[in-house]
């Protein structure tokens, strides 16, 4: 599957890798757009907004890292965008 195909099944809620990768566990999941209330906000957020102030998060990709850590903001390299070795990960 090429690099589009994998963002519409990112898309779709399913998780994704490449087969490339040499990472054991290695995926990727899309995160949608989160809204919450200023009254919901964890202290480490407040002590970057403020108490008063809601989010309106903005979709993210997602890696689960070899080392089994969540990595928010991933961003694909020029070989990620242009091999067609990406699949569906299932749970």
């Amino acid at each position: 599957m090429d690099f589009g195909q994998a963002i519409k099944q990112l898309k779709q809620g399913n998780k994704v890798a490449r087969k490339g990768w040499n990472g054991k566990g290695v995926w990727l999941v899309f995160m949608p757009s989160l809204y919450l209330e200023a009254d919901k906000m964890n202290e480490r957020t407040v002590k970057h907004i403020g108490r008063d102030t809601p989010v309106d998060c903005q979709p993210y990709i997602v890696m689960w890292t070899a080392e089994q850590k969540w990595q928010p903001g991933w961003l694909a390299s020029q070989s990620d965008m242009l091999v067609e070795d990406w699949q569906v990960v299932s749970d």
